[in-house]
């Protein structure tokens, strides 16, 4: 699948690839990735982390929260979501984690067995 679309991205134009984390997965076909970029700070020469996140499409439903993504810019396909999902790149060793606040994230407690 993602041979197809890097071979059809190459036709259609050169469209932006964006790396980052999967911070939900609660959505029916739509993933929210957060892309991390670093930014110098003009008067105080501080890096700074800047994040985004955007809305993405997941065909297929098989990212899940905590796994690293590489997205492409693609028509709109609704009012907040012009990005289908690329590539899963790496998944988070041990179990699914769960996001705490922005920028952390914990591993989700195993359920009880009965």
């Amino acid at each position: 699948m993602s041979e197809d679309l890097r071979e059809s991205t190459k036709e259609r134009g050169r469209r932006r690839v964006l790396e980052g984390v999967v911070v939900s997965a609660k959505m029916e076909k739509t993933i929210a990735v957060r892309v991390d970029r670093v930014v110098h700070h003009p008067i105080y020469k501080k890096a700074i982390v800047r994040s985004k996140k955007y809305l993405v499409h997941d065909e297929h439903g098989e990212a899940r929260v905590g796994d690293r993504v590489r997205i492409v810019e693609t028509r709109p396909l609704s009012r907040r979501k012009h990005f289908r999902l690329l590539e899963i790149v790496e998944r988070p060793k041990g179990g699914e984690l769960r996001v705490v606040d922005k920028h952390h994230a914990e591993e989700a407690p195993e359920p009880a067995a009965e």
